[in-house]
């Protein structure tokens, strides 16, 4: 059995993880422990939840040799201010032994106060791009010390568009260096900066982009509107006591905001809800809340969870099905880590179907519909973006009872109701999907990539 010991790491770092009670590394960290003591450039495409953070620090403080200087010799880039504050926080625990600076930097804060730390002396800087671009071209951050740079949730970057202040900032930067990125996914744009940046970077993949974990059950239901997404997701909550730490994802702030209002109807203080209009210590003292177990759930978007370490998962909901179907496989990676098990439920509409099976293509399975609970309303009303944009007509044709907005009246509930259920016959209405042609729709889109 593998340990730290293999390592052979300094003793203030050994002794750091042995007060972390860590006692074996994660495949991750072995794959790529030698190939970044190596010195090489290196590319890691790895999922979240896989210790990645540690993969990269472990062989870089390993390597680190202390100057007397006051400009960073470790530079590590992440997405989000949240990642920042996650990852200065397990610098700080492995350095706890070792006479190292590390400060992180953000946007949506006081520039001049973070000036003035920097300006104080650092060893290892976080940072989100946008803010470290900013005090570069300030000349507040320099980098004539720097040998290691690391990226972290590479594809995610460039999703958010930041490639523009991440080339500017590779720019400044001296061209004998070491560069370390990690990645969920093996995008071209991630692919074109490689070529463009990197010298040859050995690629280490724990696992193929994609690849559904086995260690997670994932459940679908065909679902025909927003309004009967809540009815669901209300009834799960109420009848699954092991739904206890819960992950809600959605597409948009607005309709994370919707959500949480709807659930804090019959589950008051129980969910928290994250998103960039959130201010950053409303959205730490979540993460925190929930962190702690005083939380049952968190709705939220994929730019907000990207890259937290939340740990101890056991349900995601895919309340939307992503616009991007590596997004799914990033979220259903929040459960199920280890050896843990986790649950993924995801509630598909019609006009969602496409995302769907785009999922299948990219995990080479299919995503069985699971039987509607009868117990369920199925609502007829449709809020504002559902009226908007109907590209198909609802799979139900849903029966309108006087006076009464549901389906029909609660004794007969979706008595006469097919949400295509496993050895359900699926009957043909003008407006259902035509899953043959949407399969060799997105084949053709994976092809030409």
């Amino acid at each position: 059995m593998s340990t730290f010991e293999q390592f052979n790491l300094p003793k203030s770092v050994q002794k750091a993880i042995d007060d972390l009670g860590f006692t074996t590394p994660t495949p991750i960290q072995e794959k790529t422990f030698s190939v970044i003591m190596s010195g090489r450039d290196m590319m890691g495409i790895a999922q979240t939840g896989t210790g990645k953070t540690f993969a990269y620090l472990l062989p870089l403080l390993k390597l680190y040799k202390f100057t007397p200087g006051h400009t960073p010799k470790i530079v590590i880039l992440v997405p989000t201010r949240e990642l920042v504050v996650q990852v200065v926080e397990e610098v700080e625990k492995l350095t706890k032994y070792m006479s190292v600076r590390t400060i992180g930097i953000f946007g949506g804060v006081n520039i001049n106060t973070q000036k003035t730390t920097v300006y104080q002396g650092c060893d290892i800087l976080v940072g989100t791009p946008g803010r470290v671009m900013d005090l570069t071209l300030d000349n507040v951050i320099r980098f004539e010390e720097m040998q290691k740079l690391v990226i972290d949730e590479f594809d995610e970057m460039l999703n958010l568009g930041f490639r523009t202040q991440l080339t500017a900032i590779l720019a400044m930067m001296p061209k004998k260096r070491q560069n370390i990125l990690f990645s969920a996914t093996m995008t071209d744009d991630v692919d074109t900066v490689l070529n463009d940046y990197f010298d040859y970077p050995e690629e280490v993949t724990l696992a193929p982009s994609g690849t559904p974990l086995e260690n997670i059950t994932q459940f679908t239901y065909q679902v025909p509107n927003f309004n009967t997404k809540i009815n669901l997701l209300k009834h799960l909550l109420e009848t699954d006591e092991d739904m206890s730490r819960v992950l809600v994802f959605v597409n948009n702030k607005k309709i994370s905001d919707m959500v949480h209002e709807r659930i804090e109807e019959d589950f008051e203080g129980q969910f928290g809800v994250i998103h960039s209009n959130k201010s950053q210590n409303y959205r730490l003292s979540t993460m925190a809340e929930f962190q702690e177990g005083n939380l049952r759930g968190l709705i939220t978007t994929d730019i907000m969870a990207r890259g937290l370490d939340i740990s101890n998962i056991t349900h995601v909901i895919n309340f939307e099905m992503p616009e991007l179907p590596e997004l799914y496989m990033h979220r259903i990676g929040r459960t199920g880590r280890a050896d843990a098990t986790g649950t993924a439920l995801s509630f598909v509409t019609p006009r969602e179907e496409e995302s769907k099976i785009a999922i299948e293509i990219l995990m080479d399975m299919e995503l069985n519909y699971e039987p509607f609970p009868e117990d369920v309303e199925v609502s007829i009303k449709l809020i504002g973006p559902e009226k908007d944009r109907q590209p198909f007509k609802l799979l139900i044709k849903p029966k309108k009872i006087e006076g009464d907005g549901a389906f029909h009246e609660k004794s007969k509930k979706n008595q006469k109701v097919n949400l295509g259920g496993p050895g359900v016959t699926k009957k043909k209405t003008h407006g259902s999907v035509n899953r043959n042609m949407l399969k060799n729709q997105a084949k053709k889109r994976k092809n030409k990539k």
